[in-house]
């Protein structure tokens, strides 16, 4: 196990370290760290941005998570016995998880774009006026949701497809006959035998969903006046550290955003046990 837990400190353990160190620090221009105690923890509990980016996350992390539901039936769905084609739907589905998010973000905002979108082009078809989908605060964080859910749901459908093909079929045979329609097999054996797949997926999620940069950067863009209004924490982390070069900040926000996920995971771990007891 050495040559593992030295890797794990070299590149996971000592940057952690460095960038708690750092959050305690003033650094100028052309470097030079400068220790000031408290100063950046406290300029960053005072500032009005660090709420905001902390809401907008959590929002479209629940955005995430209500993805979770949609990849149950849809890899139920695509789990049914006889389906022809299961293969190449379960690919078709797989595709924008391992696409480049730049290029995701780059496809999502030309069919979002309020002018020559296609979506507002469709809109227009049953006589809706256009929206515009990402220069209006709340309806563009509703628009990185999607583009989110749409993304992960193939990685979703292969973690819960692997779970379902472990449920006996019989289990689902005796429920027929027992005259179980298919929405009551889907919550009283599929879900509940789910349970750690979704239980994964579930802590994943947050995860992902706290690390939102890429879809904001590039869909949003750093020009829309709602830039401001839609940032998330590692936004704001950027904005900190490399445009504005308070570097000091910007570690704060690292070390603030690793806690609250960590805070968050061991909640979910806390209550996934306690399931696991009263079961």
């Amino acid at each position: 196990m050495l040559p593992t837990l030295i890797g794990l400190a070299i590149f996971y353990f000592w940057p952690v370290i460095q960038t708690a160190y750092y959050s305690f620090t003033s650094w100028g221009v052309f470097g030079g760290a400068e220790f000031v105690g408290l100063e950046n923890w406290v300029d960053l509990l005072q500032s009005g941005e660090v709420p905001r980016a902390l809401i907008n996350t959590l929002a479209y992390t629940a955005m995430l998570l209500l993805g979770i539901p949609i990849s149950i039936y849809v890899a139920s769905l695509l789990n049914r016995p006889g389906l022809r084609f299961a293969a190449f739907y379960r690919v078709l589905y797989f595709a924008p998880f391992v696409s480049m998010p730049a290029a995701i973000a780059l496809v999502w905002g030309m069919i979002f774009n309020s002018q020559y979108g296609i979506l507002n082009q469709f809109l227009g078809i049953f006589g809706i006026p256009a929206v515009f989908w990402t220069s209006t605060e709340w309806v563009a964080l509703i628009a990185i949701g999607i583009v989110g859910i749409w993304s992960s749901l193939g990685f979703n459908i292969i973690i819960l497809g692997a779970g379902l093909r472990s449920i006996s079929p019989e289990m689902y045979e005796a429920a027929r006959i027992d005259g179980a329609s298919n929405w009551r097999q889907l919550i009283s054996i599929t879900v509940p035998l789910l349970s750690p797949s979704i239980f994964f997926l579930t802590v994943l999620s947050v995860i992902h969903g706290m690390e939102l940069f890429d879809l904001i950067f590039i869909m949003i863009g750093e020009s829309n006046p709602i830039r401001s209004d839609t940032q998330s924490m590692v936004s704001l982390f950027y904005r900190q550290a490399f445009i504005s070069n308070d570097k000091g900040t910007g570690a704060a926000i690292a070390i603030l955003l690793m806690l609250i996920i960590g805070v968050l995971t061991a909640v979910q771990f806390a209550v996934q046990r306690r399931r696991a007891r009263l079961d």
